[in-house]
């Protein structure tokens, strides 16, 4: 099964290496019609049909129809582009102004929608759950990998602001924080065995609790 590098092993992280463009007398010879963001998207479908613990560069190789050893002009090892396949499935996260958003209803529900920071709460965890279920093997690679690509930031970025409107400060900011965090990779990451039912509500109960310290 494909996993993380070994805790022994050191590892920089493909988002904090600068990689230098390959000198003319080499580029040359790279595997012609092949570039980072076709394999990245690649190794994406190919995570989706067959899943972590079948992938391998073989794989991938094959269904580009190149050999293996061509992918590694362009990533320097399989955990590098795992990582650059974790963010661009990241990427599927609808984000944008989610402290001002409403959370979509069923047609005629007659439920009041929900503005402000917790609608927006929960329109985000709505989303991550669902780019979850549609790429299983996210979980475990962000509980792998740093997760520090542009997609991951951008929704640590909208969970900040978020977790701003609340009005909390401090110590009892940072625990909402930090309970928002564990809530969106423990449930979420049990998407496959948890009802979306019981996601919503341990959701609400969740966003109970943050009202109440926001408003004690």
């Amino acid at each position: 099964m494909v996993t993380a590098a070994d805790p022994c092993e050191t590892r920089t992280s493909v988002w904090l290496v600068a990689r230098p463009t390959p000198p003319g007398r080499r580029r040359t010879e790279a595997p012609s019609g092949l570039d980072r963001e076709r394999i990245t998207a690649a190794t994406v479908r190919l995570l989706d049909a067959e899943g972590l613990a079948r992938f391998s560069m073989r794989r991938l190789a094959a269904g580009l129809g190149v050999t293996a050893m061509s992918l590694y002009w362009y990533v320097d090892t399989k955990h590098d582009l795992l990582e650059l396949a974790l963010d661009r499935a990241l990427g599927d996260l609808s984000l944008g102004d989610l402290s001002l958003r409403e959370p979509a209803l069923p047609a005629g529900s007659g439920a009041p929608t929900e503005t402000g920071w917790p609608g927006g709460l929960k329109c985000l965890a709505r989303e991550y759950r669902r780019v979850l279920a549609d790429h299983p093997w996210v979980a475990p690679l962000s509980a792998a990998y740093p997760n520090i690509g542009p997609h991951a930031r951008a929704f640590d970025a909208a969970l900040q602001r978020l977790m701003d409107a609340t009005g909390l400060v401090g110590a009892t900011r940072t625990g909402a924080h930090l309970a928002v965090r564990q809530f969106l990779h423990g449930c979420g990451g049990a998407v496959r065995r948890t009802p979306e039912s019981d996601f919503c509500l341990a959701l609400d109960v969740l966003i109970a609790g943050i009202e109440a310290k926001a408003t004690a």
